[in-house]
């Protein structure tokens, strides 16, 4: 079937096609990780090539085989006909918060924890997609199931025409969505605490007006370090490669970026373009490989020049299955 996206709203909005069902994203406390920061080996110093198993490699399979697997969605307790936004039952909030605290350990950050009064307004806020079979930030005040909670949520919040826990990688891929705003949000020195809310189709996850503090200088996906492929090609609607790599930062200029990326060492072609500003960071690039795909055990190295201060990390795929 044929894939639809669109913006909508004051934030992206981008729908998806997996047969056979639609997968949809919108963007505008539970088993957290103990780490407290982002994984170790995820610095932006390029290591030395290597085509053997590092630890480094050992320890992102391991979180990603134990984490990812984690996806049974919660069952929804609420009801249309009533207009009652009910509870997203576990393990649905823990899961999904898991999903989020993944993709954000992978890219050298802390985790984030939900709040129980932003899970209520997420909560409304998902009632109001499902009872109108529709994801929109700014609601119309003829939906059904209104509520002022949800109302306001729906504009601070990712949407997302499935439930909770699948809707992470919608965000993270972000295909479509030229300002990839889904996934700067839940890449974000300021994300925290979330807010998550789900029926058995719809929902939302608060991502704005965090109170998170990471300071992390720059934040890149694919990420330096080992990157699982299974985070790069989850689908054919959503691949990373097509939606375009990122790059984040509240502290630098990247507008002016000089952007090269190689291969083994040899340069090769990428399209990019600069990110709209205020979508989880004040700047940001889009880099998207053009005629050629990542793929497992090759090592590309990202480099920006031009600007104050050095940037440039590298990375390598790796099978995690």
């Amino acid at each position: 079937m044929q894939c639809v996206r669109w913006l909508a709203g004051l934030l992206p909005l981008v729908i998806g096609c997996d047969s056979p069902g639609d997968r949809a994203a919108s963007q505008n406390t539970s088993d957290a990780p103990s780490d407290t920061a982002g994984r170790s080996d995820a610095t932006a110093t390029a290591p030395s090539d290597t085509t053997e198993t590092s630890g480094a490699e050992s320890q992102v399979c391991t979180r990603w085989r134990e984490d990812y697997a984690v996806r049974e969605e919660g069952d929804w307790t609420g009801s249309v006909i009533a207009c009652d936004a009910g509870d997203y039952l576990e393990p649905g909030p823990s899961n999904t918060l898991r999903q989020v605290n993944l993709y954000r350990w992978l890219a050298g950050l802390p985790p984030v924890v939900s709040s129980p009064d932003l899970n209520a307004a997420a909560q409304a806020c998902a009632l109001i997609m499902q009872a109108n079979r529709a994801i929109e930030h700014a609601i119309p005040d003829g939906w059904d199931c209104l509520s002022a909670a949800g109302k306001t949520a729906a504009g601070l919040s990712n949407l997302a025409t499935t439930a909770g826990v699948e809707s992470i990688d919608l965000y993270m891929t972000d295909n479509d969505v030229d300002n990839l705003g889904h996934r700067r949000w839940l890449l974000s020195n300021s994300l925290g605490p979330v807010g998550i809310g789900s029926t058995s189709g719809f929902s939302c996850l608060q991502v704005l007006t965090g109170t998170g503090d990471a300071r992390a200088r720059w934040v890149t996906w694919p990420p330096p370090g080992d990157v699982p492929i299974q985070a790069m090609h989850i689908a054919s609607w959503m691949d990373v490669d097509a939606a375009g790599w990122s790059i984040q930062s509240d502290y630098i200029d990247l507008r002016r970026g000089e952007v090269r990326v190689t291969r083994g060492g040899i340069a090769v072609a990428t399209d990019t373009w600069e990110l709209d500003p205020g979508y989880g960071s004040s700047f940001g690039l889009g880099i998207r490989p053009r005629g050629w795909r990542t793929a497992v055990g090759e090592s590309y190295e990202v480099t920006l020049g031009g600007l104050s201060e050095p940037v440039s990390w590298r990375f390598t795929l790796v099978d995690c299955r």
